[in-house]
């Protein structure tokens, strides 16, 4: 390898680890956001929380859903009269 190889391969480097030091503080701040606003310790406690907040969001669905259909046929009702 030429100098200026060993250069540009040292500045990639560099680069990489720069980027690295970045991710891992934007790791740390989002992880203190879990821990403090969802108290969740961990990825995992995330995931858990979440597939219970996509349960609930279903559940609502649902419910939303049964209510819009019981709100036409009550319009449904009042037109054929």
């Amino acid at each position: 390898m030429t100098e200026q190889e060993l250069l540009k391969l040292k500045n990639e480097i560099d680069d990489a680890k720069s980027s690295v030091s970045e991710l891992k503080g934007q790791m740390t701040v989002l992880m203190k956001q879990l821990k403090d606003e969802y108290k969740c310790n961990s990825i995992e406690d995330a995931e858990v929380l979440l597939t219970k907040w996509e349960k609930e969001v279903t559940k609502i669905q649902q419910q939303i859903d049964k209510g819009i259909e019981e709100l036409e046929e009550k319009y449904k009702e009042h037109e054929e009269e």
